[in-house]
């Protein structure tokens, strides 16, 4: 019995898991299926029998601390999105597979579901064991994903150094170089409250210079301004290992970047060009959520704006609170709603040169980076247990298609040629593992 990791990525993007509210089941259930079938035992860890997440692990010879590959099958919403297809078809147009998870990531599932089932019909022996997680509500926190498997059942992830997962191992071509970022660290997620308070009245007034035009100017500051340039470890690994495949002026670009005073002017010369690099430079601030004033004839005394804050690794919540409090100005409440955990800003690089050996075989031309996500993910669950995670979800991509702005975009898809591709490669892994 066979596995197709196309036809199951096909059938996985139908089962509609969008968070809210989830429905990870029908997916986790698929999987279980998928597993029975061929032999392997599993096991069901839920906090919610509607949102369950699905382990299953291959005994390795003990020679090498365990291996991690981790993934979610909850998806981002596409309501309001102007997608041409149905985001829920699965269909395969043009040699792509259109649908919602295609990228964000229900391919990775199936990639390493294919490498799992591979690795047991053979007969290698992996140097350590082997554990696959299929997660639920990665999208939405993880409260019933990793962070609850992480604060309530960590013993499952005893004696594993690594964990592999989203995102990278995707083309990103810059200077005419094509690279391959590997994540090895990511910023976190803090949420921030700002409160504009001012005079309330009724709404015949002419009012000037209260809480609306006050809220108005935070706005414009957040728009207008940011916060200053932190060359943090992981993105001085990043740019410095572009700067050897770079020649010329290119070169000396992304030399600029490794120092505050001369980032900031570069960032705000060739931000067309730069912006991708821009979030592992500084920690950002986007409001997300505003209100203010619930009645048409009543000016509001306050107004609210709620801020998702991304910070860098090795950085504190409360540094990242002053930088806030100087972009919005004085008379504006700033508070914490809400802070995730971290990476460490000092990467465990162990596993690195295997996952840059694999991406090289298949693209010689390419060149493997370290990378540092900007977004966050499941990784940082595990990093409180210790495990190292690296983004390695790797895809070969044709040079126009852009990955970062079709992930949670209309009309997200993938190549048919890249989930072979990655199930190819993350079998590779498997099999070459030493710890």
């Amino acid at each position: 019995m066979t596995f197709d990791p196309v036809s199951a990525l096909q059938d996985l993007i139908r089962l509609d898991t969008t968070n809210p509210p989830g429905n990870e089941a029908l997916a986790i259930n698929y999987l279980v299926d998928v597993l029975e079938r061929h032999g392997l035992a599993h096991r069901i860890v839920a906090k919610d029998p509607s949102r369950p997440n699905l382990i299953a692990s291959i005994r390795g010879a003990g020679n090498a601390p365990g291996l991690l590959m981790q993934g979610h099958v909850d998806v981002v919403p596409t309501a309001g999105q102007p997608w041409s297809k149905d985001p829920f078809s699965g269909d395969i147009h043009d040699g792509f597979i259109w649908g919602r998870g295609s990228l964000d990531m229900k391919s990775g599932i199936v990639m390493m579901v294919d490498a799992l089932l591979r690795l047991a019909a053979s007969d290698h022996e992996p140097a350590g064991d082997i554990v696959f997680a299929a997660l639920a509500d990665e999208e939405a926190g993880s409260e019933f994903g990793a962070k609850f498997l992480v604060n309530e059942h960590p013993d499952l992830f005893d004696g594993i150094r690594y964990s592999v997962g989203e995102f990278g191992g995707f083309p990103l071509t810059l200077g005419g170089v094509r690279f391959y970022p590997i994540q090895i660290a990511e910023r976190s997620s803090v949420v921030f409250r700002l409160t504009i308070r001012g005079d309330g009245g009724h709404g015949s007034l002419a009012a000037r210079g209260g809480t609306t035009a006050r809220l108005a100017e935070v706005l414009r500051r957040l728009d207008r301004r940011h916060c200053p340039i932190h060359v943090v470890p992981p993105t001085k690994m990043m740019l410095e290992a572009m700067m050897d495949h770079l020649d010329g002026a290119q070169r000396r670009i992304i030399g600029t970047l490794l120092h505050p005073r001369t980032a900031a002017p570069t960032l705000a010369a060739l931000r067309s060009k730069l912006g991708v690099l821009e979030p592992v430079l500084r920690n950002t601030v986007a409001p997300t959520i505003i209100s203010s004033g619930d009645k048409v004839n009543v000016l509001p005394a306050t107004a609210e704006v709620i801020l998702d804050g991304r910070l860098l690794p090795g950085l504190t919540a409360k540094s990242f609170a002053a930088e806030v409090r100087d972009l919005v100005g004085e008379g504006v409440e700033v508070e914490f709603e809400a802070e995730q955990p971290t990476t460490n800003d000092e990467p465990d690089m162990g596993l690195f040169n295997t996952l840059a050996g694999i991406v090289k075989e298949r693209d010689p031309e390419g060149v493997p980076i370290p990378f540092l996500l900007p977004a966050v993910t499941d990784g940082r669950w595990f990093a409180r247990l210790g495990i190292q995670h690296y983004g390695f979800q790797p895809m070969k991509l044709p040079d126009d298609f852009v990955f970062q702005s079709t992930v949670h975009a209309a009309d997200e898809r993938i190549s048919v040629a890249a989930v072979n591709h990655g199930a190819d490669a993350m079998y590779d892994l498997l099999t070459r593992y030493e710890g």
